[in-house]
């Protein structure tokens, strides 16, 4: 029996790197190493050139993410740290080492000012610090791996664990008779546990483990489109809370960051590539509520 493939997954206390934890059971040909911040600061780069020297993995799957986006643009070197410069060092290590490589990215790396849904040679333009420091991650990779690297764009990340739009939701639904949400940005909602499932999928697929799988960019979220309303809406639809949800402008709720109006990925490439069936949001919406 060939041995099993050791992956080390970055970030394990994240919406995502918890959904690979999940997981981990029905993966038995795989060891899963999980590791957070306490356990490797990806910040610390002796520290990560030490841990490596130490430990041999055929595939790193980084979850590790600065993703408190507004905050971001007043912690600048803390967001490019982890965001970025950790990336870079993950990149590096990894080529030198001949393992793998998945990395998760963002629809932030766009503009949003598209209205067909983005694949991934369209112009990138970051509008926040968040955005650019995602995007100068994956030009580190690109840089530095021409092979064996894929990186996979994602957008509205929610989940049962964590700080998310979901679970935000539902506690202000509780506490409120009524709630103003924005209508104006428009997207798709991505359950981190599909994510999860789909990175899986690829990372077994006999396309990535070829000898040689050269590095590229794929885009990955649930099917369909809404705003953050019908976001809302349906959250409030599916669990039973009467909350009521108005409508309102981007303008009328003002944040440090700037969002992507649209930011609606096209699939076609990872579903043609991987032979990958994508649920539609709201199905997983109630996945996601059944878990709660």
């Amino acid at each position: 029996m060939p041995k099993a493939q050791t992956i080390l997954i970055t970030g394990s206390q994240g919406q995502v790197g918890q959904s690979f934890m999940r997981l981990a059971d029905q993966c038995p040909h795989y060891s899963m190493v999980f590791v957070d911040r306490t356990k490797l600061d990806l910040c610390q780069h002796e520290q990560v050139r030490q841990y490596f020297q130490h430990n041999q993995f055929d595939l790193i799957i980084n979850c590790a993410a600065y993703t408190a986006v507004d905050k971001a643009e007043s912690d600048t070197a803390s967001a490019d740290a982890i965001n970025h410069l950790a990336v870079k060092q993950l990149a590096t290590i990894a080529k030198e080492q001949n393992v793998k490589l998945i990395h998760i990215s963002t629809d932030y790396v766009f503009n949003g000012q598209q209205y067909r849904p983005y694949i991934e040679t369209d112009p990138v333009d970051p509008q926040s610090v968040y955005g650019v420091t995602k995007l100068a991650a994956e030009q580190a990779i690109m840089q530095t791996m021409e092979n064996n690297a894929l990186i996979v764009r994602t957008s509205w990340v929610y989940s049962p664990t964590g700080s998310n739009f979901v679970k935000t939701m539902l506690k202000l639904g509780a506490e409120r008779d009524s709630l103003a949400v924005i209508y104006d940005q428009i997207g798709t909602p991505t359950y981190a546990n599909d994510l999860a499932q789909a990175i899986m999928t690829v990372a077994q697929s006999e396309e990535f483990n070829k000898a040689i799988f050269t590095t590229e960019i794929y885009h990955y979220s649930n099917e369909g489109v809404c705003s953050w309303y019908d976001f809302a809406k349906a959250i409030f639809g599916e669990s039973g809370l009467s909350c009521q949800v108005t409508p309102i402008e981007t303008k009328d709720y003002p944040t440090a960051a700037k969002r992507p109006a649209y930011s609606v990925l096209n699939k076609s490439k990872i579903k043609q590539t991987f032979n990958l069936t994508i649920p539609y949001w709201r199905e997983s919406l109630k996945m996601c509520l059944a878990e709660l």
